[in-house]
């Protein structure tokens, strides 16, 4: 079989829909992009392509990872659970600051490829809390440098018996930089 007959082969999809609707089956390629997918259920369906959510044994499937797009590869029979998000409550009036999405924390679009990596690495594989995330990527690279070194030395200090001596210094030149932070007052 070659290339072109691969990238052609159609496969036979069941999508179960959440709500009253019975399960439908589709005639999809085996190897396709998430977001195409999602254009092809949204078109079939005619469901709101922005409020759906795709889920293929057991985990959400999303357009973009690390800024690349999301490949499948489709079995014949494979069941995907389709679901519309519901539109968001209209606001009574009141200014309600409990939006969670608000509190988390995002890279700014233009960080490197490398922070991406490492952010998605450490939000979705470790699933470390966004507070941590945020003290890990709002530290530049010289601050992460001094901690790196003063864990280094801690242990030499310690075994000269120069410890508290050791500290002592470093809460000195802390608060003697952080001296020299200050905006000056007018």
């Amino acid at each position: 079989m070659n290339m072109e007959e691969h990238e052609s082969e159609k496969v036979e999809i069941v999508l179960k829909t959440i709500g009253p609707t019975r399960p439908s089956r589709l005639l999809v390629p085996a190897s396709i992009k998430v977001r195409d997918l999602r254009k092809l259920i949204a078109g079939n369906d005619s469901l709101p392509i922005d409020n759906l959510s795709l889920i293929l044994h057991g985990s959400a499937l999303c357009d973009l990872k690390n800024g690349d797009d999301v490949y499948l590869q489709l079995n014949d029979g494979d069941c995907l659970i389709v679901a519309v998000k519901p539109k968001p409550p209209v606001k009574d009036g009141h200014d309600n600051d409990d939006d969670d999405e608000d509190l988390k924390f995002r890279l700014p679009h233009s960080s490197s490829w490398w922070k991406k990596r490492l952010y998605s690495f450490l939000h979705d594989n470790l699933k470390l809390p966004d507070i941590l995330l945020m003290v890990i990527f709002t530290l530049s690279l010289k601050a992460w440098a001094l901690i790196i070194m003063w864990f280094i030395l801690a242990p030499i200090a310690h075994r000269w018996d120069l410890g508290p001596l050791y500290v002592d210094t470093c809460n000195w030149v802390l608060s003697c930089s952080l001296q020299s932070w200050k905006a000056p007052s007018w």
